[in-house]
């Protein structure tokens, strides 16, 4: 699997972005940062609200602004319940690429999204796995989407049954 060289996305969000679509970036974005330095939640989501979110882009574009609350569940309640939500994507990983061996903003991504399956009934499963395609597409040209896709799949009709009957 390709591993991004840095944080920021590989290109930029598709224009007319939705504060939730933007939010959820921000979201793995800053769940990446918490993994990473070990900083806490309540830190990291001020961090973005004050600095990051609804910021420039080079080229005078601007960010879509986030939808801020949801942003602060997403990373507060994926960051809680960090533990949770790993013993739920294991057994939908193979041997070969056990979670400790993805790379970290695919393993952000997928955490994100089984947070919402989990916490966030008013999201239908497909808009989720639809959303974090499009996150997991913004970080990697390889094949993570597609691996991305397969998890969220088979972890959304394990956790949403009813929706997939």
């Amino acid at each position: 699997m390709s591993t991004p060289s840095d944080n920021p996305p590989k290109r930029a969000p598709k224009p007319g972005l939705k504060a939730r679509s933007a939010a959820r970036l921000a979201a793995v974005q800053a769940l990446y940062q918490i993994e990473v330095t070990g900083r806490p939640a309540t830190g990291v989501v001020k961090e973005f609200k004050d600095h990051r979110l609804g910021v420039e882009l080079d080229e005078g574009e601007r960010l879509h602004d986030a939808d801020q609350e949801f942003f602060g569940d997403l990373v507060r309640g994926a960051s809680e319940r960090r533990d949770e939500i790993d013993t739920l994507i294991t057994p939908a990983l193979t041997a070969d690429w056990p979670l400790d061996r993805l790379d970290s903003i695919l393993r952000a991504t997928l955490r994100m999204a089984i947070y919402e399956f989990l916490a966030r009934p008013d999201v239908p499963a497909r808009v989720v796995i639809n959303e974090y395609l499009d996150v997991a597409h913004a970080f990697f040209a390889g094949s993570e989407p597609a691996f991305a896709n397969g998890v969220l799949n088979t972890l959304a009709r394990r956790l949403r049954p009813a929706e997939f009957a």
